[in-house]
Parts: C-alpha cells; structure tokens; sequence
C-alpha cells in the first residue's frame, strides 16, 4: 500500500487552474521527485497536502485514509511533516531553542522536547551552532535547520521544498548527504527540487508537471530523457532535437 496518494489532485484560485487532475502515489521508503518549470505547481500540490490551501476536487490519502480538510496541525501529527521553499526561523531564538519548539508538536514537557531537539542537531549536524541565534546562520545552515525543524514533528513521511536552494556546491554534498540518511532512518520523502544534481541523484522515481498538469514519471533517467520534460524546461527546438 502506498503511504502517499493523490487522487485527480486539483486546485483552482477564481479561473486559474493551478494543480490540474494531478494523480500519484509514494510508497513508504523511496525518495520520490516532484518536477516542473516555475509556476508550475509544485508548492501548491504541497500546500495542498499539508491542507494549507484547501482543494478544490480530488484527494489526499495518507496511510490508507483520506486526509482531505483536515487542519494543518492534525495532518503533522498524523505524520506528514515538511519543509518551506521560504525559510522562516524563529529568528530571536536560538538554534536549539527553535527545534525544542518544533519537538512540542510531540511531547508535552520541556526536558522531553529539549532532548529530542539534542538528538536532531546530532543527526543534522548542527550540534556545534546550537546555541547561536537562528538569523545568525548563513543560507546552508538555515535550510539545515528547516530541516531539523521538520524532523522534530517526527514525520513518517517528509516533505522538502527546495531545501538545496542557494547552498554552495559543497554544501549541495552535504544536502544529498543528509535527504539520504534522512531516507536510511525509515522516513519516506517526497521532494521539489529545481537543482537537477539533486533530485536525479537521489530520486528512486519523478514525476513532472507543467502548467499544473502531470507530463511524464518514471526513473529519473526516463524523467530526463522524456520529450515533454525536455520541451517543457528547453523549449520546443530541444524536444525535436
């Protein structure tokens, strides 16, 4: 059974269609890619899982049951967590104290929270800047921290917007590092990546959209190899080609 399905997925704002019948499934384990040129979607279809926009036809089925209209908060302890393309720390706090918050979502004392909040920074790596101020951080450790913010809610399934966005390239290293380990722990990952090193690198399977409609999945190798992927980032000169 998958762990993720969306089921003729489709979100309109007034006339524009932004998500178009949009079906796929994630099975537990894999790393599955989400592509598509800017605007095409992609956040919104994670908007839409995480019930931050409501949907206008269709379904989201998370571990068997539907999980269509619930509230945000309900659908995170349920197991969905994720990551934004924008990230927002709690600036005036510190790094520790950030992930703590996060860990709230499930645990009830502070001790509790603060203790899974250490294991996290083990885990990504941000034991050594966790008593610095989250705004202090460059662009690679506040991504990272997105992360780790994620990871506190205890996610069975994550996931992660363009969390490879502005990093340099040995930064870039480190991120397929981390989604990879992420992934060894038994969290299963749907991911918006536009940095191709990334998502062909990682990904088990992709699927891509276009104008909100889904053009084409397979293998990342088929993915990058299918004409309407390639017209759809090139243009039509490089399809035909």
């Amino acid at each position: 059974m998958a762990l993720l399905e969306l089921k003729n997925l489709t979100k309109s704002f007034g006339g524009l269609r932004a998500v178009d019948d949009v079906s796929l499934s994630v099975e537990k384990g894999e790393i599955f890619g989400l592509i598509g040129p800017n605007g095409s979607g992609k956040t919104t279809i994670f908007n839409c899982i995480s019930s931050f926009y409501p949907i206008t036809s269709g379904d989201v089925v998370f571990n068997g049951s539907s999980i269509k209209g619930l509230k945000t908060h309900k659908i995170c302890k349920l197991g969905v967590g994720r990551t934004f393309q924008v990230v927002k720390p709690l600036s005036r706090m510190t790094v520790l104290e950030n992930i703590t918050a996060a860990a709230f979502s499930r645990v009830n004392t502070i001790n509790d929270a603060k203790d899974a909040a250490l294991q996290i920074l083990e885990f990504t790596h941000l034991v050594d800047h966790k008593d610095k101020l989250a705004r202090s951080l460059p662009i690679g450790g506040r991504k990272r921290l997105e992360i780790a913010r994620a990871l506190a809610t205890r996610p069975q399934l994550l996931l992660l917007d363009e969390t490879a966005a502005g990093l340099t390239p040995s930064e870039l290293d480190e991120a397929i590092l981390l989604i990879n380990k992420i992934r060894e722990s038994g969290i299963t990952i749907l991911i918006v990546e536009h940095i191709m090193k990334v998502i062909m690198t990682i990904s088990d399977r992709i699927h891509a959209i276009n104008f909100g409609r889904s053009i084409a999945e397979g293998t990342p190798r088929e993915v990058a190899n299918n004409p309407e992927v390639i017209k759809a980032y090139l243009g039509d000169s490089y399809a035909q080609g």
